[in-house]
């Protein structure tokens, strides 16, 4: 593989394990995780870093749009978290946070290990 594509692989294993690390003293909680804004803010920066490494993967080799579910999804989130900012739901975010990261955590995992 690509080191540059394994490197943005590492990077997206990174903010994924972080954000999980974020939640790690306590249950993850949708009411809790709404009043945190510094928890909020620290999680969307790593979604920003995993759309940045996902298009940069995409870019440099468009098989990797069917080998990463959602690839254009998240890339579209990185784009509307930066861009669009006063657009993102909590809601949208947690939604992610419990049932699409967990999917992309394994896929990374596994290209890493291919």
């Amino acid at each position: 593989m690509d080191e540059r594509i394994l490197k943005w692989l590492f990077d997206i294993k990174a903010c994924i394990e972080e954000i999980d690390d974020f939640f790690n003293e306590e249950e993850r909680d949708f009411l809790k995780y709404k009043q945190n804004v510094m928890l909020k803010r620290a999680v969307e920066r790593n979604l920003e870093i995993i759309g940045e490494a996902v298009n940069r993967i995409v870019t440099r080799d468009s098989s990797f749009v069917d080998r990463i579910s959602n690839a254009k999804s998240i890339i579209g989130l990185r784009n509307q978290v930066i861009h669009a900012y006063d657009s993102i739901s909590d809601e949208n975010i947690w939604s992610i946070l419990t049932n699409h990261l967990p999917k992309l955590k394994t896929e990374v995992d596994t290209l890493v290990n291919l």
